[in-house]
């Protein structure tokens, strides 16, 4: 089986079972990604995280929580086929995009902001414990994170069940630091 078939069929065991997560499971996930997520910064930092669509761990919470730690957050914009570009999050100011995505108002930064980041939230399906990321197979993180500072904290954002012993891997896989799971909060990755 390549890895990319195994990636397929990954990606649709952990969809499914995300998708049976009652509301009361993944808000209460959430509440304590929002409470984890202050583990991973200090004042002054740049943080780039996402705002979580569908079943994605984490909340509008857990943005607000870097923002009163006293981090400065960046959120990505998506556009076809390119490198995500980056916007300042405002609370409340969000707006509705392409892909059901909630993106920042303009002024939009170009990609290689992200370099500013010393941690960057990365959504994921799953994360081995050697660092490989399985995401939704778009590539807008894979066109990404080869632009981040080589000292950033990479971090898998899952539920605890998506932080998996190994994962199919290909070339431009670009390996996580860390995960962040709401029970464990921060695990070293690649150790």
């Amino acid at each position: 089986m390549s890895p990319e078939s195994g990636k397929r069929e990954l990606r649709a065991e952990i969809l499914r079972r995300r998708r049976a997560l009652t509301a009361e499971q993944r808000r209460a996930d959430a509440e304590a990604l929002a409470r984890r997520v202050t583990e991973l910064v200090h004042p002054g930092v740049v943080v780039c995280a996402y705002v979580p669509i569908g079943t994605e761990p984490g909340s509008l919470a857990m943005l607000d929580a870097l923002v009163d730690a006293g981090a400065r957050v960046l959120l990505p914009v998506t556009r076809p086929d390119a490198p995500l570009s980056w916007g300042w999050y405002r609370s409340g100011q969000l707006a509705e995009a392409q892909f059901g995505l909630l993106e920042p108002a303009p002024p939009h930064l170009p990609p290689d902001t992200i370099r500013q980041a010393g941690v960057i939230l990365v959504p994921a399906l799953g994360v081995d414990r050697t660092g490989v990321r399985l995401g939704r197979g778009a590539g807008f993180y894979d066109r990404s994170l080869s632009l981040a500072a080589p000292d950033a904290l990479l971090v898998a954002v899952v539920y605890d069940d998506d932080l998996l012993p190994t994962l199919p891997a290909e070339p431009h896989d670009v390996p996580m630091t860390h995960a962040l799971t709401p029970r464990s909060g921060q695990v070293r990755l690649g150790i």
